[in-house]
């Protein structure tokens, strides 16, 4: 089974704001036919962009480390058989999430699943 993550950026999301418990309700019932599934791994949305660095000498300061005008706000992983699947999953969160999704799939390293 391959790992994928399906995310999207800050700011995609256009929402009214007499529409997000809707969005909300439609994205929990996405996690939960996942869930249901046996696809779902981890997955949410950040409250604000407010990083912090930690460098290698375990020095914390501000971030970002570079910047940028792409911003991730929300992201799902998830274990599927193939690349389709992870499609079929990412159309199912784009309409609940109201924004596209891009899908990238993690390197097999067995070193990094539990």
């Amino acid at each position: 089974m391959a790992r994928f993550i399906i995310s999207f950026n800050d700011g995609d999301m256009q929402v009214a704001d007499d529409e997000w418990e809707q969005v909300a309700d439609e994205s929990h019932a996405v996690v939960r036919e996942a869930k249901e599934a046996g696809v779902w791994i981890f997955g949410g949305g950040f409250h604000t962009y407010d990083p912090v660095v930690v460098t290698e000498d375990g020095s914390v300061k501000p971030g970002p480390i570079a910047k940028s005008d792409v911003v991730l706000g929300g992201f799902s992983v998830l274990e599927v058989p193939d690349a389709e699947t992870a499609y079929y999953w990412a159309a199912k969160i784009a309409k609940s999430c109201r924004c596209p999704q891009e899908v990238r799939e993690f390197i097999d390293d067995p070193e990094s699943v539990n």
